[in-house]
């Protein structure tokens, strides 16, 4: 698949002599002349030792880069922050929390504007990082697929599957002097086993039912959880999937469309 330059924002970086500046940026990080002469794709992740929903995406995002090179793209991958509600509640951090989505969207929309970049694959796991990285998109306009990071796995507390959930609702049992201070502890230990995104229906899963419904992300994408090595292979197609919509010019705004905004509408209810 040979996609033509001369159309894509990136030729204003990358095409001609007056791009020689820019280019000569590009061969110091690496590149060759056939990677300048593909089309750019920023793979943008929500990747930070924040909280376990993002510490799996730079991996994924490996396999999303993949993806893109082997439909003959040219990945550039870049982070942005995340503010997790599961650390930022119950203190004077959760003022940060809901701001903290337009950031997610506005610094990807920087990154991606100020280079140029023809298409964007983003991944996200955090609560407002998933709405962010859909919300740009659609203001961007350019080619993108979204994927989830992927939910946590269950954790094992007397024999029973437990969540964060558990061990908030264990907070109040121990202050009620229900739990002792030893059942807590424990709990608290093995109630988030791996990385992923909290293991409820709270915002994160609702969003990743949302981004297939309305169709930014690949169908069976956002099911598997972070550990498995299948969102690897959802990652790379995803990668392989954003050249096809740039070679078609297929954008979110063509995708996101009044009945697409009413299935993902139907999904939440």
């Amino acid at each position: 698949m040979t996609i033509d330059k001369s159309k894509l924002p990136s030729r204003y970086v990358s095409v001609g002599p007056e791009s020689a500046p820019h280019r000569s940026y590009y061969y110091a990080m690496g590149m060759t002349e056939e990677e300048i002469a593909q089309p750019f794709v920023g793979v943008a992740t929500c990747w930070n030792e924040a909280a376990p929903c993002n510490i799996s995406l730079s991996r994924q995002a490996q396999a999303t880069k993949k993806g893109v090179k082997d439909a003959l793209g040219t990945p550039r991958e870049f982070t942005t922050i995340t503010v997790t509600d599961g650390i930022a509640m119950g203190h004077a951090g959760m003022k940060s929390s809901l701001v903290s989505r337009d950031l997610i969207a506005d610094s990807v929309e920087l990154t991606m504007r100020g280079h140029c970049y023809d298409g964007l694959v983003g991944l996200a796991g955090c609560d407002k990082s998933l709405p962010g990285m859909m919300m740009v998109m659609i203001r961007l306009n350019v080619p993108s697929v979204f994927m989830y990071g992927g939910s946590i796995l269950p954790g094992k507390f007397k024999g029973k599957d437990v969540t964060v959930q558990d061990v908030f609702e264990a907070v109040g049992a121990h202050s009620a002097g229900n739990m002792s201070d030893e059942d807590l502890h424990e709990l608290e230990c093995v109630a988030c086993p791996s990385a992923g995104s909290c293991g409820g229906q709270f915002t994160a899963n609702t969003m990743a039912c949302v981004s297939e419904a309305i169709g930014l992300a690949l169908p069976g994408s956002a099911g598997a959880p972070a550990p498995y090595e299948t969102r690897d292979e959802y990652a790379e197609a995803s990668g392989r999937t954003v050249m096809e919509l740039i070679a078609n010019n297929l954008r979110p705004r063509d995708i996101v469309t009044k009945d697409a905004l009413i299935n993902a509408a139907r999904i939440i209810a």
